[in-house]
This record gives C-alpha cells, sequence and structure tokens, in this order.
C-alpha cells in the first residue's frame, strides 16, 4: 500500500530527506551535506550535482533505514533553497554552477533595472525590493558576463525545480519559487509581462508555473535505479523553504503567523492579499498554500547575536554547561532571568551584521546603550535578548500598521527552545506566543505535508495541526508588558541616533 510521503529540503548546507505515513507520522530523516564555493568575494555558487548526488544518496539511506520498499511511496515533494539560479539546457544539465541566494555579485544589474522600471514598481509588482539577493538581477549577470551561458540556457530554475526536472524531465517552478525572483506579479499570479518587457528578459527561459501541491510529473524509468525510486511514482513540485516552513508551523489560514529563529530571524504570516509597506520595510511571498501569500520580514542578526554574546561574556557558563552536560543558553538564561524587564536601563541594538527587514541598512552596527557602572553581566545577557525581540516588533508592527490582525505567535527553529525567551516574546510582542512540538524540522515537514496533500494522501493543510501540535502557550504578563511599553520608543530612538554615527564611521573605514 502507497501510504507514506518522501519530501526533500535542500537548504544551503545541505539536503534532509524525510519520510512520513498517511498519520502524518515522521518515520525516517537523514541529511545530507555539500560545500558552498566563494570564487569571488561576495559570490556564493553551488554545484547541482553535490545536490543530485544528496537526492539520490538520502533517498536509499531513509527508506533502508525506514525497512520501506520504493513501491510503498506515494509521491515525492521537495522544499529548496530560494532566489537562486540555475542555467540548464533542454535535457536538465546545468550549464554552470548555480548561483544561490547570498550571492551578490549583480549590484551593476540591479542598478541596471532601476533604470528601465522603477523600485516602487518593482515592490508593488512582485512584493519584494529590487535586489541583487533576487534571481533576476543574477539572471541578467549571466547575460552580461557569460553569454554563451545565457544564449545556451534552456531555463533558469531554482534548486528544488532542478531536481524535479532531472527526476520527471518536466521544466516547472511553483508561486513561492517564483515569488523570490523579482520577476513574479504577485497578484496576478504570473511572470510579469513589464519587468520582462523593460528587462530585455527571454521569456522563453522561464518554467511553467504550477500550483506548489500539483503533481507535475512522475519519476522516468531512467532514473528510477540511480535515484531508488519506483519508475511512475508521482512528483509534486513543492515550494521554497520559507513557504514550506510556514505550511510546517501550520500558519495556513488567514491571520496565523510564526516566528523562526535561527542565527538570523524572520516574522511570516498567512494573508489572501499581499502587504505593502509604504516604506519597503517587509517584503511578501507567495504561499504553498494555493491562493495564499506570505508577509514576511527578516532580521540579520538574532541566534547569531545570542551566540556572540555567549562566546564573549558567557565563558563561566561554557565551562560550568560542559561540566554539568546541558546547554550554555540555559545557564544564561537564567541568569538573565534575575536582571528586571529593561535591564536596568541597558539598551542593546542587535545590528552585528548590518540589518535587512525592517531597516534594511547595510551600515548599521551593534551596540550597548546606557551602560552605568551598576550594569552586570545579568543585565547585558537579558539586553541583547531584549534588543533582538524588540527589533523583530518593529516587523510585527509593519504588519499590523497595514491592518493585519494577529492572533498569536507560533515559534519554530532551534532558538524557540528556551522558555525565558518565549514568555519576553509573549511580554513584548503583546500577544500569545506558541511553541510547538517540532521546532528544527518545520521545513521538511511542510515539504511533506504539500506533496502529502497534492497526492491525496493528505485531506488538505489543515493537517498541520495532527503533524506539529502547539505543545505549551505563553501568556503576556501584563506588567511586564506594561514595563517594555516604554523600553519600545527608547529602543527605536536609539537606533534612529545612530544612523549618522553609522555613516561616519562607514566613511572612515574606506
Amino acid at each position: 500500500m502507497k501510504r507514506y510521503i518522501l519530501a526533500h529540503d535542500l537548504g544551503t548546507t545541505g539536503n534532509k530527506a524525510t519520510l512520513y505515513n498517511s498519520d502524518g507520522q515522521l518515520v525516517g530523516a537523514v541529511t545530507y551535506t555539500y560545500d558552498t564555493d566563494h570564487p569571488h568575494t561576495s559570490w556564493a555558487e553551488q554545484d547541482p550535482q553535490d545536490w543530485w548526488q544528496a537526492i539520490c544518496s538520502t533517498t536509499h539511506e531513509v527508506l533502508r533505514k525506514s525497512n520501506i520498499t520504493p513501491d510503498e511511496i506515494a509521491g515525492v515533494s521537495f522544499s529548496g533553497q530560494m532566489q537562486g539560479c540555475v542555467p540548464v539546457d533542454s535535457a536538465a544539465n546545468p550549464l554552470r554552477k548555480a548561483i544561490i541566494w547570498a550571492d551578490q555579485r549583480a549590484l551593476a544589474q540591479q542598478h541596471w533595472i532601476g533604470e528601465y522600471i522603477s523600485a516602487e514598481e518593482v515592490y508593488r509588482i512582485t512584493g519584494h525590493r529590487l535586489s541583487a539577493s533576487y534571481s533576476l538581477p543574477k539572471m541578467l549577470w549571466l547575460r552580461d558576463n557569460q553569454p554563451d551561458v545565457y544564449r545556451n540556457t534552456y531555463k533558469f530554475l531554482q534548486a528544488k525545480d532542478v531536481m524535479v526536472a532531472r527526476l520527471t524531465g518536466v521544466f516547472a517552478t511553483d508561486p513561492s519559487d517564483a515569488s523570490g525572483t523579482n520577476i513574479y506579479d504577485l497578484e496576478k499570479g504570473r511572470w510579469s509581462e513589464k519587468i520582462v518587457e523593460a528587462t530585455q528578459l527571454d521569456p522563453a527561459k522561464l518554467p511553467e508555473i504550477y500550483p506548489s501541491t500539483a503533481v507535475v510529473g512522475t519519476v522516468l524509468p531512467q532514473v528510477a535505479d540511480e535515484v531508488g525510486l519506483a519508475a511512475g511514482t508521482p512528483v509534486v513540485i513543492g515550494g521554497g523553504d520559507g513557504a514550506c516552513a510556514a505550511a510546517g508551523a501550520g500558519v495556513v489560514h488567514e491571520g496565523s503567523a510564526y516566528n523562526y529563529i535561527g542565527s538570523s530571524s524572520w516574522i511570516a504570516i498567512t494573508s489572501r492579499k499581499p502587504i505593502y509597506d509604504p516604506e519597503f520595510r517587509t517584503f511578501t511571498f507567495a504561499h504553498v498554500v494555493p491562493g495564499m501569500v506570505m508577509p514576511t520580514g527578516t532580521m540579520q542578526s538574532a541566534g547569531a547575536a545570542y551566540r556572540w554574546t555567549r562566546d564573549q561574556l558567557g565563558g563561566v557558563q561554557i565551562r560550568a554547561a560542559e561540566a554539568l552536560g546541558i546547554s550554555t543558553y540555559e545557564l544564561m538564561n537564567l541568569e538573565a532571568e534575575t536582571a528586571p524587564p529593561g535591564s536596568n536601563g541597558l539598551v542593546f541594538l542587535p545590528y552585528l551584521m548590518g540589518e535587512r527587514s525592517p531597516r534594511w541598512n547595510p551600515l548599521a552596527r551593534g551596540a550597548f546603550i546606557g551602560i552605568t557602572i551598576r550594569q552586570t553581566r545579568a543585565d547585558l545577557i537579558r539586553a541583547v535578548l531584549e534588543g533582538i525581540t524588540m527589533n523583530l516588533r518593529i516587523i510585527l508592527k509593519a504588519f499590523t500598521d497595514q491592518g493585519a490582525q494577529i492572533d498569536a505567535m507560533r515559534l519554530i527553529g532551534g532558538g524557540a527552545q528556551g522558555r525565558f525567551w518565549n514568555q519576553m516574546m509573549a511580554d513584548i510582542y503583546g500577544m500569545p506566543v506558541q511553541r510547538l512540538a517540532i521546532l528544527e524540522e518545520a521545513t521538511s515537514m511542510g515539504a511533506a505535508l504539500t506533496g502529502g496533500v497534492g497526492v491525496g494522501l493528505y485531506p488538505d493543510f489543515s493537517m498541520a495541526e495532527t503533524m506539529n501540535r502547539v505543545t505549551q502557550v505563553f501568556q503576556p504578563d501584563p506588567e511586564t508588558q506594561t514595563a517594555y511599553e516604554s523600553v519600545y520608543p527608547i529602543f527605536e530612538a536609539a537606533y534612529q541616533a545612530m544612523i549618522p554615527i553609522y555613516e561616519m564611521m562607514a566613511n572612515q573605514s574606506e
């Protein structure tokens, strides 16, 4: 009986293959890592052949470990890193290494695009700022710098789409990945004719867009043995990793929201309409849930800022944690909890690597403001967590300022494990915070959910409630919430006051 869905999550550091049964239970998981090349400053490339090897290796391994035969697989689905550029020929062979999301080489092309279509128009059409981070400038970089590659390109694809093409011979993408290209018309649900025409991009080189739940093809006989699947197995196109994470977090109904806490952090909500922020603070992706979109805001240093705090201030806790066999962060949280809300007047600006949404300021730097002789290490640690969370509140405010109704915030990611930080989020956000049963597997789970809906193994996306339940709810504490209401304007004013200083520092370093 075909009662299993196989999902592949092609991330930046590796691929995770997961198997879920028809009851939504995780049966097996295997990870395969691969490298990123940086041949020049600001370049980031990966070899799609490594992705294929990862798909083949993890498929064989997860089936073997789970004692499941290929004939029992009802379908295969994908999640993948977004905003890349992979030129392939008509046989789905890559013509060069993939230019991935982290690559910033196409700044000249970004500026060139802005001469032919305004940044405001691009934002209104695509829901995103015009940026070298997205696929379109990367495609144009190839046209300008590697014209043979551009000329011989049959289709420009994203990571997961290349794997689907190799499995099925079908060249396709889905709305969520398409919405990370700077070419997709978010409201019309198709490639933007205006942007294609303005940039003189060859539209024939863009793949057809299918719903994320669509079965776009089946596993070809000539690759079945290599990949470890039965020929004819249905293949669902799936979605980009951020949209799949939303599905895995159960953020599939209008007004639901989730907060991912990892090295970086983002807040995303599910909506029927894009949210266009007048200051371009946020951006909007298409969702894997058909007809839905996903307004999003991403900060650069969240868990990374707390990790820096651990490394620089947590020497005692690091040694004690090693002796006790527990996480250093647990001991740091216990110490931070001894400081009062507001950290005795200390404010931390968490901009250790510049900032994306909501600031969009690459010159921004981190800062402790308000240190006095009575400050303790507990104040410093607590201030870092408060600064990260205050910054995330600005993203949340950008949504609510535009009329978004958000009842609660779901948490996923490794940084969501700390009870103290969870409660702080509830107090600063002013809403219930819900911790889920599965925090770090939401993306691969979302890919499996999308695939399961696509092949009929699951009834609809409400299956997310079964696959990843809410295990704990943190309610705002009224007294602490009031204290943070007085800190928030100080945090905002501190950043605004630092802007000219950031510029002076940048000029000094030139």
